[in-house]
């Protein structure tokens, strides 16, 4: 017999421009360490936003922001995703860029609310009465036809479940037993039957029904553990915007105007404010109650000095909301004008609205650290590249820009890999620069130029 190799065909994962982000990078007592997690320097604005981290953990940072601002390339996006790397899957996360608000078929404000929505996360833990177990009696009990005539009908169903704790034989209504024939259940399969909705799932054939065969077509499981009676807690995770979208559609009639009127809607229609109230006062009765917990996620607006001053207006107020998440802004410009005005403020943003900010400020990497970057992203590209080669590499970001340099690993790879080396030099990483421009040289020509068009 010949065994060949089979290939996985697990997806690899695509390399982006921050894949190598894993989370801060601090140590126990909140100090950063210098190369950890995929970042690089940037030690007070890595152990302030440990300090958020721990806020938001703590359930103490709901509707505060914070803003990120540096020059282009100092790693604002990095910490972004480094915080929620450290809050974890369960703990919403919700990126966006300024621009995205700009439609022609919802409102600027509609957007950042539908965002904001999406940034709120809601656990609902939901406790569930089931039965459970192997089929070993299936007998469904008959009696006269109370309307008349010759037939008879299934008054009720006794079924016998057994675990590895025991046998208990059910008296089911007949409804469960149009249940059971839709599942196809026989003694020997492994059923649950819910408590609360009757509902039956046919989990496989009992493993003690396996046969010799190589190759069959039916699932053996094994014997249920403990009691034929259980309880089981379900948790899941939900975000106000999946509860506001799943109500938000219209429940249309099975008829042909019904029908037509759905195909006419826009593809993109707004969420009423009258609908989001009559949901967060669900959501609100469902957390008095203990049935849910709210979990205030992370709202990332990037280039937030594109938004305009109608956009700040309302993240005034959204801010203050009694449901609202922690929103980190990050901008790369100083002192400009508030798009949508003539007012000069710092960072493109109204004053009112920085008085709510807490702001970490990120600093320009050192040469060394751009080596370091350079040899991290080397790593997770899966390029070779010697010390010769990052040095270079260091010293043109210094001189241009880090994530020039770093766009420069790939095309010097393919020129190392033409001249029949594995390894990238620091000839390859200089012809790569002679090749292309960076945006400084390019501007640089342009000025002694007249431009390109007379």
């Amino acid at each position: 017999m010949k065994i060949e190799e089979v290939q996985s065909t697990t997806k690899t994962a695509r390399i982006a421009v921050h894949t190598h982000i894993k989370g801060l990078g601090l140590s126990a007592d909140g100090s950063a360490l210098p190369i950890a997690a995929g970042l690089v320097g940037q030690e007070k604005a890595r152990e302030a936003c440990g300090v958020v981290v721990d806020l938001i953990k703590s359930k103490k940072m709901a509707g505060r922001a914070l803003l990120l601002a540096g020059a282009p390339g100092t790693g604002k996006t990095a910490l972004a995703l480094g915080i929620s790397q450290e809050l974890g899957g369960k703990v919403p996360f919700c990126p966006m860029v300024g621009s995205e608000v700009y439609s022609s078929e919802v409102k600027k404000t509609e957007v950042l609310m539908e965002n904001f929505r999406r940034a709120i996360g809601l656990r609902i833990k939901e406790s569930k009465e089931v039965y459970e177990g192997e089929v070993v009696e299936l007998t469904p009990e008959e009696t006269e036809n109370p309307l008349g005539g010759y037939g008879r009908t299934v008054s009720h169903v006794l079924v016998g479940l057994k675990t590895t704790k025991g046998t208990k034989t059910l008296r089911l209504d007949p409804s469960i037993y149009d249940g059971l024939q839709k599942e196809q259940v026989t003694v020997g399969d492994v059923i649950y039957i819910e408590a609360n909705s009757g509902a039956v799932k046919r989990v496989g054939r009992s493993d003690a029904y396996s046969t010799e065969f190589d190759l069959e077509a039916e699932e053996y499981v094994p014997l249920p553990k403990g009691d034929v009676h259980k309880k089981k807690e379900i948790v899941q995770d939900v975000t106000l915007h999946d509860l506001d979208a799943s109500n938000a559609k219209p429940q249309g009639g099975q008829d042909v105007m019904s029908m037509m009127a759905a195909m006419g809607k826009p593809k993109k229609t707004e969420i009423t404010e009258k609908l989001r109230t009559e949901i967060n006062r669900v959501v609100n009765r469902y957390i008095d109650q203990g049935v849910a917990e709210l979990v205030p996620g992370v709202l990332f607006v990037d280039e937030v000095h594109m938004l305009d001053i109608e956009c700040f207006t309302f993240l005034n107020r959204a801010l203050e909301s009694s449901l609202s998440p922690i929103v980190v802004f990050a901008t790369n410009r100083g002192v400009c004008e508030i798009r949508g005005t003539d007012v000069l403020a710092p960072h493109g943003v109204p004053v009112d609205l920085l008085d709510r900010m807490l702001i970490v400020r990120t600093m320009p990497y050192s040469v060394e650290e751009m080596v370091q970057i350079m040899s991290i992203r080397a790593a997770v590209e899966g390029i070779e590249v010697e010390e010769s080669g990052l040095k270079a590499l260091g010293e043109i970001g210094a001189r241009t820009s880090l994530r020039y340099s770093v766009q420069m690993l790939t095309p010097a790879n393919i020129i190392a890999a033409t001249t029949g080396r594995n390894s990238v030099t620091d000839n390859d990483v200089g012809e790569v620069d002679e090749l292309f421009f960076d945006c400084k040289a390019s501007a640089r020509l342009l000025a002694k130029s007249d431009g390109y068009l007379k």
